[in-house]
């Protein structure tokens, strides 16, 4: 008998089945609406801290500013772990932290405390989020467009769910109680989640044979990443419809009351809201759905193509606003289409980013471009800046909409040719 016939040999693994695939999505999907209020609930939080302390606005914010930079630019490191460690043990652990971080909201007493746990929320986020955004791409190669989509939707409309839950506790049970109980409520969901996730094993999820958007073939390490010029390419275009975005949307209360549209009943689809409540209402449900629609569409027609369309339109957009905003109709309407085309960022660059870069780091390799949505946030208050030199906001809204068109530009005539030109040389 030959010494090879003796020799054990590791059995293949299996293919995924969808049910498993789904599953993995659908358990990153909750995690990441558990950590949707960390971001976008802080606002219901802001007066009631200031009444009872009276620390300013201002100084109550940069809490929420430290969240937003603790939880974008640690996530390359991060995403470094979750690659190495798997997104179990990672995850599951920031579950714990994200219940921290509220409980010291709870009992903050001071603007140190309340400035830590933002810090802890924010680190916490940053690993759930690139995680779960991560998890999705390496699960999904097929249709890694929407996976990534339906993930970042989880963020984006999450919130949509327990705002109202949160600002009723706020009102009879005080700030404090809100924190406490959700913060607990909401990391206890993502510890015991998070012990479901896994990445996929070598083999158990086959890149698909002719995919509609190509992929590469090779596993860039982050190292690598940063030596390729369409990475900055990428970072500044994320930038800019970034930051572009949030601009307009900051401006969106003041512009309404300067026209003096903010308080006027508008009525669409059976719904009756003042114009300046029925524009912040719907941000919530476009700002979600937009993410796994620009998804799907970028696997079927490609990354810049859909880049192009949804850039242009925001740039378009957020024009038209400026131009219509004192007829409270399209005020809404338009205010809606800006939200629409502005979220799927968050679905559309961690798609193109796995598709160059391939699936072994993608957790951080996408994280480190993630970092660009911290660099957006320190530039928005540039807008303020900007309005009090011009003595308008129309300036700002000129350049926000530049942005938007200058990098639906760039989607097709320097992405797409150096991102061909970098896979043809991988």
């Amino acid at each position: 008998m030959s010494v090879a016939s003796n020799a054990s040999t590791k059995p293949a693994t299996a293919t995924a089945s969808e049910a498993t695939r789904w599953g993995q999505l659908i358990f990153g999907i909750i995690c990441m609406v558990m950590i949707a209020n960390l971001q976008y609930g802080w606002t219901l939080f802001v007066g009631p801290i200031d009444q009872k302390y009276h620390w300013g606005r201002a100084a109550i914010q940069v809490a929420f500013t430290i969240f937003v930079l603790t939880e974008t630019w640690l996530v390359p490191i991060e995403g470094y772990l979750i690659d190495k460690f798997g997104p179990r043990i990672m995850i599951s652990g920031s579950g714990v932290l994200v219940g921290i971080a509220w409980i010291i909201n709870a009992y903050a007493d001071s603007l140190f405390l309340l400035y830590l746990g933002a810090a802890v929320g924010g680190i916490g986020a940053g690993v759930i989020y690139g995680g779960s955004v991560g998890n999705a791409l390496k699960w999904f190669p097929d249709r890694r467009g929407l996976a990534a989509g339906l993930t970042a939707a989880g963020f984006g409309a999450g919130s949509a769910l327990t705002v109202i839950p949160i600002a009723n506790m706020i009102q009879s049970s005080g700030y404090e109680a809100a924190f406490f109980w959700f913060g607990i409520g909401q990391g206890i969901i993502v510890i015991f989640i998070a012990l479901l996730l896994r990445a996929p094993e070598a083999g158990e999820v086959a890149a698909p044979a002719t995919p509609a958007v190509q992929q590469t073939r090779r596993d860039y390490t982050p190292t690598e990443v940063l030596k390729t010029p369409v990475f900055y390419v990428m970072y500044f275009m994320f930038v800019a419809v970034g930051a572009g975005g949030l601009m307009a949307i900051a401006q969106l209360a003041p512009i309404a009351k300067d026209y003096k549209v903010d308080g006027i009943p508008v009525t669409l689809l059976g719904l009756t809201l003042p114009a300046l409540t029925f524009a912040l209402t719907i941000d919530r449900v476009l700002n979600g759905v937009c993410r796994p629609f620009f998804g799907w569409v970028s696997d079927h027609i490609g990354r810049e193509n859909t880049m192009f369309i949804a850039f242009f339109i925001e740039g378009v957009g957020i024009y038209a606003l400026l131009l219509c905003a004192d007829n409270p109709v399209l005020f809404v309407i338009l205010s809606g289409l800006v939200f629409f085309a502005w979220g799927e960022i968050y679905s559309l660059f961690p798609a193109t980013c796995t598709d160059i870069y391939g699936r072994k780091f993608a957790t951080t390799n996408y994280g480190m471009l993630y970092t660009a949505k911290g660099t957006a946030a320190l530039l928005v208050p540039l807008a303020n800046v900007l309005t009090n030199w011009t003595g308008s906001w129309h300036a700002v809204f000129y350049v926000a909409a530049a942005l938007n068109i200058v990098a639906a530009m760039m989607a097709l005539v320097v992405l797409k040719p150096m991102r061909i030109k970098t896979m043809a040389r991988g």
